[in-house]
């Protein structure tokens, strides 16, 4: 299945694509259309052609929104925002939504561009995406891993795929 990573921001949306096969996530793309805009509405739309585009509106997918949690695990100031805006966004799209702790995510973003020559307006273009893709990498290593194939079962042991050992 094929997931759209959202990190939403006051000013920028990050955006990211990922599946459960591969559990890669890739920074797509940064959405400048501010959350609280006409109560968020502009913003879904958005996030809706974007999903319509990249995964299709027939394919199965899912969209997982990053959620903003104090340090401790506790909700923050955003957090019942958050999960506001996402019931709208499943509403809307009519496909699964799920919540994933963004915690350090955009930290993640920042220490993977440090030693890059990107200038600091090209960093900021680009922030919110990658920390889109921390999201989604995070949400895609929880996910759990499918059992061995009726194939699989067949091999011995020595041959059997990494982690179904």
């Amino acid at each position: 299945m094929r997931y759209l990573g959202v990190d939403l921001g006051e000013k920028r949306t990050g955006l990211a694509l990922g599946d459960s096969q591969t559990r890669l996530a890739t920074p797509v793309e940064v959405i400048e259309i501010p959350l609280s805009l006409a109560g968020g509405g502009p913003l879904i739309e958005a996030i809706v052609r974007s999903y319509d585009r990249l995964i299709g509106p027939s394919s199965p997918g899912a969209v997982v929104i990053g959620l903003p949690l104090n340090m401790d695990g506790t909700d923050s100031r955003q957090t019942r925002v958050i999960r506001s805006f996402a019931a709208r966004v499943q509403a809307r799209l009519a496909k699964q939504v799920h919540l994933q702790d963004e915690r350090l995510t955009s930290a993640d973003a920042d220490w993977a561009m440090a030693r890059s020559d990107l200038t600091h307006q090209q960093k900021k273009e680009r922030r919110d995406a990658l920390a889109a893709a921390a999201i989604l990498r995070d949400y895609l290593a929880g996910l759990p891993r499918p059992g061995p194939s009726r194939d699989d079962a067949d091999l011995p042991d020595n041959l059997q795929p990494d982690g179904d050992r």
